[in-house]
């Protein structure tokens, strides 16, 4: 078990959001140099600098040690193209997982591994003055299950032997129906106690089951964002905001808005401007429904295999991503399809596509489109590691039995 300690204090705010935690590393970093800015939906900043979607700010006495926290900001770093591609031949192993790699060749575990052409052009080092960032990536968790517990435990692991400052947890947090009050049981029973060892904060985005599962109950949302007041590691600072650790600034979504049209405008103007002030060389979004998926619900536009009617066929989320994403944001995670796929790039869309919705449970691939991949899973509940060492990403994805199944880097061009 790793030691257990108070993560972040909290502010009172004019709305019901709390203050960004203070990050402690399951790495074993006491460097509280670090710091991590972010920002909230109604614009107050926490931290050391938090932006949220309306502009109001807060401090927090909690300090960040985001291990890799030094902040090491460089202008111009815009593309999300891979310098490590496939030649998209997959292969099956004998647990059922299909992998890609860049020269076709799995090995026996089923481990498959891209390394791209990392010295190429640009330093993928970190220059010396920037340490490593290290995080794990999971949504759809919130059943209160046994898989649920198996991943949790698996992570715990990980994060004990590779290193972790925080989790992006993607939404669906509380099957089926969200949550009815800050003081829910199910705060407990599906985030706190399955994930009770695990010592560093977990940034947490809406998934359409938090609203009920008519997916349109916005008061649900105030309850999550409250609730930041009363744990060590559960943070949602509003419906959307955006952060900055270390090399990277994460912009967290709340695409089932998007879906229904609600709060659209609002939400673009502020990643349209989160964006456009950004310095960070690697920016990082991460929202519940998927750009690209080869799940049952599919493609962005054409979810559940229909484009009609838009709210259920993810038009204006199409919309939103083709906009304000594509070409600028580097890697997208997302879950809402119970599975782990690493997808390749979109020709319209140059971003990293990562699907980790399977922290509690499995669904099958459906294939609507059957779009190309690195690698994908429905076969067992996991998870995904990510570490950001200079211009170069590293993604691990594990499963609920602790077997390191698909490995790939790439190399972010300048």
């Amino acid at each position: 078990m790793m030691p257990r300690r108070p993560l972040f204090t909290t502010l009172a705010l004019t709305l019901p959001i709390a203050a960004l935690v203070g990050l402690s590393g399951c790495s074993g970093s006491d460097d509280d140099s670090g710091g991590g800015t972010a920002s909230t939906s109604d614009g107050t900043s926490a931290g050391t600098s938090a932006s949220a979607s309306d502009g109001t700010s807060a401090g927090t006495s909690a300090g960040t040690s985001a291990g890799s926290g030094s902040e090491s900001m460089s202008a111009g770093s815009t593309s999300s193209e891979t310098t490590s591609t496939s030649a998209g031949t997959s292969t099956s192993t004998s647990d059922g997982t299909s992998t890609s790699t860049s020269d076709g060749t799995s090995t026996s575990d089923g481990t498959s591994t891209t390394t791209g052409d990392s010295d190429s052009d640009s330093d993928s080092d970190s220059g010396g003055d920037v340490e490593p960032l290290r995080f794990v990536v999971l949504g759809d968790g919130g059943e209160g299950n046994d898989g649920q517990y198996a991943v949790a435990d698996v992570v715990e692991q990980v994060c004990a032997q590779r290193g972790c400052e925080f989790a992006l947890y993607l939404g669906d947090n509380f099957y089926d129906d969200g949550v009815e009050a800050v003081d829910d049981v199910q705060f407990k029973d599906k985030f706190e106690e399955p994930y009770a060892d695990i010592d560093f904060p977990f940034y947490v985005v809406m998934g359409n089951h938090d609203y009920g599962l008519v997916s349109f109950l916005w008061y649900k949302a105030d309850f999550e964002i409250e609730y930041t007041n009363y744990s060590d590691k559960w943070v949602m600072l509003d419906r959307w905001y955006d952060l900055e650790i270390g090399p990277a600034h994460f912009f967290g979504l709340d695409t089932t808005r998007l879906m229904w049209d609600h709060d659209y405008d609002e939400q673009r103007a502020w990643l349209d401007a989160a964006i456009a002030g950004s310095e960070a060389p690697w920016k990082i979004a991460f929202g519940h429904h998927p750009y690209l998926s080869n799940g049952a619900h599919g493609n962005a536009g054409k979810y559940e295999g229909v484009s009609f009617p838009s709210q259920v066929a993810g038009t204006n989320v199409k919309k939103f991503m083709d906009a304000t994403m594509c070409g600028k944001i580097d890697v997208y995670f997302c879950g809402h399809d119970h599975n782990r796929q690493w997808l390749q790039q979109s020709p319209s869309c140059a971003m990293e596509l990562i699907v980790s919705g399977a922290a509690a449970k499995k669904t099958d691939f459906k294939y609507h489109t059957k779009n190309p991949i690195y690698w994908e899973d429905d076969q067992k509940p996991g998870f995904m590691w990510v570490e950001l060492d200079g211009d170069t990403m590293t993604g691990i994805f594990y499963d609920l039995d602790g077997a390191l199944n698909f490995e790939r880097s790439f190399v972010r061009k300048k």
